[in-house]
């Protein structure tokens, strides 16, 4: 089977920020990665869309529309996170995926749940912190590049009488031919001296029921320079120096208070917080067991979701327009058994259909990230040249159908570890083998994966 391989990463990610994408747009771009799941695909393209349409209304009227949250119900490995994680890329909006049934483990405390929007807020500080650096780059190795040019050649100490013009124009072509050497990397293994400030880890750790940035916050308020700050100076290289000085160079460029504010107002109206394993909180007390901290969690997300105002370290973040996707299997519970305020934050109900033989040979072949593409690359590296017959895509999309009916369902990701035990002496090889074109058939496929799908308890703990 001949399948094309991306030339570059940016072929196989495109970025867009800020772009008008209609329903049918975003529907296509999800179609590039993820196979099926058409219902979800228009769900999550009509909440987007309604964002875009949500900023075009007057403030009064933008204030009263909350987003209308998604409730995807389907088995694992059908795409649920997958859409999610795609949607957030198409506009580079903050995204956080998050286990509800982590906030019923021991130890929990309401205030927990707030958690993940400090989480969100600090993914979009990271966001936007990238895209000044990316603005601000050419200026920092700019300065950079002058700076340690000073070091290499510290600038003539004027004093009058003390130098003459011959002197200042046979220092600009000194300083001149070493900024060509620096810019060839003809000095690179040279050390040279630079100030390098101390990084401190925390001596102790706090445990508590307020979160850690408050934490954080208070003791740098009482310590001011608390966790390092202290500079001190190292002979390094050239290339290491050069690194150390554009950390520091774009610290310096970069407005962090400005870049705070962007970020909370990134994720105030475009943040989408992936909530999994709803079902795994659904339930109600019956003064016993589990189910007792499992009502506590739907209500303690409750004002999250509704839409509260909660305090981080980039300052007071309101959640009422952040979109919430939840998402589980309900194979025992079921989205009824929900509280009914919770129930009502998620108008939106869609159902994700199980994997076939068929779907997954589309996985396999289609999407711009499909396995086999990956495969083929990983070997490519290697200069081996791996080919699959269109049987062994069949092959494999059979196998991986059969032992999901035969143990747990686990959808794609049944495809993983079928490829990784078809790939596994090619790829354990790779370095030495002679043969650089290999082209995979059913037959080879059958007798790399025949004494574990007929040992049906062998399969259970290998596929």
């Amino acid at each position: 089977m001949a399948i094309m391989l991306p030339q570059t990463m940016k072929d196989v990610e495109t970025k867009f920020r800020d772009v008008e994408l209609t329903p049918q747009e975003i529907v296509a771009e999800l179609d590039k990665y993820i196979i099926g799941q058409g219902d979800a695909k228009k769900a999550v393209a009509i909440a987007l869309r309604n964002r875009y349409r949500r900023r075009k209304l007057p403030p009064d009227l933008a204030d009263e529309i909350a987003p209308k949250n998604i409730l995807m119900i389907g088995p694992t490995g059908v795409g649920k996170t997958e859409i999610s994680r795609r949607l957030a890329k198409l506009t580079s909006s903050p995204f956080l995926k998050i286990e509800a049934s982590k906030f019923t483990e021991v130890g929990y405390v309401g205030r927990d749940v707030e958690s993940m929007i400090r989480d969100l807020v600090r993914i979009s500080v990271e966001m936007v912190k990238s895209e000044h650096i990316a603005e601000i780059r050419e200026k920092a190795e700019r300065n950079v590049e002058e700076k340690l040019l000073d070091i290499l050649l510290p600038p003539l100490q004027k004093k009058p009488g003390s130098f003459e013009d011959t002197d200042m124009t046979r220092f600009k072509e000194t300083r001149e031919k070493l900024r060509k050497q620096l810019r060839n990397g003809d000095l690179e293994g040279r050390h040279i001296e630079i100030e390098v400030k101390e990084k401190h880890s925390s001596p102790f750790e706090i445990f508590s029921n307020a979160g850690v940035e408050e934490i954080g916050i208070q003791i740098q308020e009482i310590i001011p320079g608390f966790g390092g700050g202290k500079s001190k100076r190292r002979k390094v290289k050239i290339n290491e120096a050069r690194e150390y000085l554009l950390e520091d160079e774009q610290k310096r460029l970069i407005d962090m208070d400005m870049v705070s504010r962007l970020a909370v107002e990134r994720v105030e109206h475009s943040g989408i917080i992936f909530l999994d394993e709803v079902d795994k909180i659904s339930g109600r007390e019956s003064g016993r067991g589990p189910e007792v901290s499992r009502e506590g969690v739907q209500r303690d997300l409750l004002p999250i979701i509704e839409g509260t105002t909660v305090n981080t370290r980039s300052g007071l973040v309101k959640t009422d327009h952040i979109l919430f996707i939840g998402a589980g299997a309900f194979h025992v519970s079921k989205p009824a058994d929900l509280i009914p305020e919770l129930q009502g934050r998620f108008p939106i109900r869609v159902e994700l259909t199980s994997l076939g033989k068929k779907d997954f040979i589309r996985i396999l072949t289609e999407p711009e990230n499909a396995l086999i593409k990956q495969y083929m690359a990983l070997m490519a590296t290697e200069g081996v040249e791996v080919t699959y017959a269109d049987e062994a895509v069949d092959e494999i999309a059979d196998i991986a159908e059969k032992v999901n009916e035969m143990n747990e369902n686990i959808g794609a990701r049944r495809l993983h570890t079928i490829m990784e035990k078809v790939i596994e002496e090619i790829s354990f090889g790779a370095p030495n083998i002679k043969k650089k074109k290999i082209s995979l058939s059913r037959a080879y496929v059958q007798k790399q994966l025949k004494d574990i799908v007929e040992d049906q308890d062998l399969s259970r703990f290998i596929l």
